[in-house]
């Protein structure tokens, strides 16, 4: 099976060399051609993933119909909010029954759809049939260095999961499979928001307790919003809900982290930003985690707060003293809870 990633950034590039372990041929697209052609020439992406050799079975490419000539498998890892247009600009290349995997983890801010939903909406239904979410605790640094890593493909179609699977497991990255979308998607996408609020956290110094407090709630504000919109709930107790959130919340190499670190010590966000090269999914994230909260009627305090500190102007500490302050409850409250 060929295989096309969408996407040269760091969690493509990554990817496209999981593939190529895993005895795949690989088309890796880029939006330049100076981009592509530099990754061909020197078999590195020094802009987004220095200092991995991106293997001779990977061929880069700016041109979309040659990435996708005869791609069973597309890896959609654009930015999320670049995902309807990249969709949009390629949708007439893509090769009739192709299956559509998504490495991305994000809601579309302007309307709270989750990617499944943006791919049905510009390929169609018949595509989005064809639909796979690839969620889990991976940073790109330790997967393109072969270290050990767990995934999970979650489909609707056991078999498209299944095929998946076998086209990317390799060596020492292990793909679970999941019949839950929903989940997967929602989990990978607001455990990006929490990881926000856990740098914050840690950059005001508050210790090693309010970040395990943190998760914990965190987790459960996941689980509340992600079973509201029909997600199962032993999938945000497994790799795409709690463990994508213990690395996203406690690991070096997260830039989600990295952003609220920065804030709770008391820097402006668009410096922040201007210092990163690659995208903090839980930026926006959180305008798009806050809608859906909205329209379903959820609690979700700790992304209220981050929302506050992100486009309000609240300071950090400031928002951690708002949570500390509210009403003392039980931890399970809810019918699902009790069961």
């Amino acid at each position: 099976m060929r295989v096309a990633v969408i996407g040269a950034g760091g969690w493509g590039t990554a990817l496209s060399i999981v593939a190529a372990r895993a005895g795949r041929e690989v088309r890796l697209w880029a939006r330049g051609a100076e981009a592509a052609a530099a990754i061909e020439e020197s078999r590195v992406n020094r802009a987004y993933l220095d200092g991995h050799i991106i293997p001779e079975a990977v061929r880069a490419t700016a041109d979309a119909f040659e990435a996708l000539r005869g791609a069973g498998l597309v890896v959609l890892a654009a930015p999320s909010h670049a995902t309807r247009g990249v969709l949009e600009s390629l949708r007439d290349a893509l090769e009739p029954g192709a299956v559509l995997v998504s490495a991305t983890k994000g809601v579309e801010v302007e309307t709270g759809k989750r990617i499944s939903e943006i791919v049905s909406e510009v390929v169609g239904a018949e595509a989005a049939a064809r639909f796979v979410c690839l969620s889990g605790p991976s940073f790109a640094q330790e997967a393109a260095a072969g270290l050990p890593t767990a995934v999970v493909a979650a489909s609707r179609d056991e078999g498209l999961a299944r095929a998946v699977q076998r086209a990317l497991s390799a060596q020492n990255f292990r793909v679970y499979t999941n019949p839950d979308v929903v989940g997967a998607e929602l989990g990978g996408a607001s455990k990006n928001v929490m990881a926000v609020a856990a740098g914050m956290v840690s950059g005001l110094g508050l210790g090693a307790n309010s970040v395990a407090a943190l998760v914990t709630r965190g987790l459960a504000e996941m689980t509340r919003l992600a079973l509201a919109e029909g997600a199962r709930h032993e999938t945000l107790m497994g790799l795409a809900g709690l463990g994508d959130l213990v690395l996203t919340c406690t690991g070096g190499l997260s830039r989600n982290r990295r952003v609220g670190e920065e804030l709770g010590r008391g820097r402006a966000l668009a410096d922040v930003l201007a210092g990163m090269r690659e995208v903090a999914e839980g930026v926006r994230t959180t305008r798009a985690v806050r809608l859906l909260a909205a329209r379903r009627g959820v609690e979700m305090p700790i992304t209220e707060e981050v929302h506050a500190v992100l486009y309000e102007g609240k300071a950090a500490r400031a928002a951690v003293g708002s949570l500390m302050a509210r009403p003392l409850k039980e931890e399970f409250e809810g019918k699902e809870s009790r069961q």
